[in-house]
């Protein structure tokens, strides 16, 4: 409170405007809140904070996956992560709809990836050829509609399990895919779950991703859901064993290197009229340095040669990173 409050409320004590019992019970009163036994949520927020971590990764590890699987712009983001009832859940799901009954092994029980039908319409219109777009009148899908989202739904089910790592090594597996919400009442209408959102954008179509995880589901583990514990996992340092695999898999990565003899420019006209035995001059002197460049990066230069009856390069010239 500033001075003037204070002054105005000493005040209002002298002249009896008000008591000592009104403040006291008006303080009381700020600090009653209503509480509704029906939909008491069992999640605490460090847990829900913990599943915001976990799908803020799953969603820029699938962000990363459509947009190479389907050649185009695909933008996945974590929207909200809330606990309500399963009911308030399946009473929100329109049909027809994608709802994929996840196995969460090894945790007993199952979850529910839900896509909605204007981006699963988009992800199908895209793996056979299209653009991306969606339907403009909502209809029932196909058995070759639902066999293809059923193939990206695995794929995106076995993206799930990394950012789990830190908490669980799951194994989430398909079972089924319903397209009407009744027939996917995995939990009692009243029991508590945790509701991820997520939107998806393909293409020029928006829309949202659902994942509904039961409480019941993830009880045996709450005590790994919590901030402290996932931090604590992450900043582990790497053992002996995974530093010898990383620097084993770079030292054998293979990179492609280019030899450049040299370069020059000619029109389409005389490209269209090359003969055998026609001279293009290079750019190149006869005793320059070759660039070498690995990828498409300039790393050295060298000089032509031959050994052992093979065209060879000797390197005359490492470029430095400062170079």
């Amino acid at each position: 409170m500033s001075q003037n409050e204070i002054d105005d409320l000493l005040k209002a004590l002298s002249t009896g405007e008000i008591d000592a019992q009104e403040i006291q019970t008006s303080k009381q009163e700020r600090k009653v809140k209503s509480y509704d036994f029906k939909r008491a949520s069992k999640f605490a927020k460090d847990q829900i904070k913990t599943l915001n971590i976990i799908y803020d990764n799953y969603a820029r590890i699938i962000t990363n996956f459509l947009t190479g699987y389907l050649r185009t712009l695909v933008q996945v983001d974590v929207v909200s992560v809330e606990a309500l009832p399963y009911g308030d859940f399946s009473n929100s799901v329109s049909n027809p709809v994608i709802l994929g009954i996840i196995d969460f092994a090894p945790l007993t029980g199952s979850i529910i990836f839900e896509i909605e039908p204007n981006v699963s319409y988009a992800l199908v219109d895209r793996i056979l050829g299209g653009r991306g777009s969606s339907l403009e009148r909502v209809r029932e899908f196909t058995e070759i509609e639902l066999a293809i989202i059923e193939r990206i739904m695995m794929q995106m089910l076995n993206l799930m399990r990394e950012p789990w790592e830190n908490v669980l090594s799951i194994r989430p597996r398909l079972d089924k895919i319903e397209t009407n919400a009744q027939f996917a009442q995995i939990v009692a209408q009243n029991e508590t779950v945790a509701l991820i959102t997520l939107s998806a954008r393909v293409g020029d179509v928006d829309g949202m991703i659902n994942i509904c995880i039961p409480h019941l589901v993830v009880e045996p583990i709450v005590s790994k859901m919590s901030t402290k514990f996932w931090f604590s996992s992450v900043e582990k340092e790497a053992t002996v064993e995974m530093k010898e695999s990383i620097e084993n898999r770079i030292e054998n990565t293979m990179v492609p290197v280019r030899a450049i003899l040299g370069k020059t420019s000619i029109s389409v006209n005389e490209f269209v009229e090359l003969q055998q035995g026609d001279v293009l001059p290079l750019d190149t002197g006869i005793n320059d340095d070759m660039e070498v460049r690995v990828g498409d990066l300039l790393k050295f230069y060298a000089v032509p040669g031959v050994k052992k009856n093979k065209v060879a390069i000797k390197i005359s010239r490492v470029l430095k990173k400062e170079d």
